[in-house]
């Protein structure tokens, strides 16, 4: 896959997204109302304020989360090819692993998997 591809792939994501929008805002009706600009949880009516701040612990745990996902994501392949290419490729998942331990240690000790 080239360069040419990738450009190609790229425009075709763009302008497929673009007409997608475009034919929805063609087609449907734009209402607004109150009703529906209401934040919805459960079917349970809202009290009190909207706005409520969360915890930013709570978006660190999350993105720690994501960040040790992907990593089984990059497992597979590795599976994969472990016996076609060898000694290689476990010496480069050692130094994979050791990379991210090093960033869990990290998170661990400024707290970021602890709830508070």
């Amino acid at each position: 896959m080239g360069a040419g591809s990738l450009i190609a792939l790229t425009i075709a994501a763009i302008t497929f997204s673009g007409i997608a929008i475009l034919v929805a805002k063609l087609i449907t009706k734009a209402t607004t109302n109150k009703q529906k600009g209401e934040p919805y949880e459960c079917g349970v009516p809202t009290q009190g304020p909207n706005w409520v701040q969360f915890n930013v612990g709570y978006y660190l745990f999350a993105l720690l989360f994501l960040i040790f996902d992907v990593e089984l994501i990059f497992l597979f392949p590795w599976a994969v090819v472990v016996k076609k290419i060898g000694w290689t490729a476990l010496v480069e998942i050692i130094i994979f692993f050791f990379i991210l331990f090093t960033g869990f240690l990290y998170a661990h000790k400024k707290g970021a998997l602890k709830w508070k």
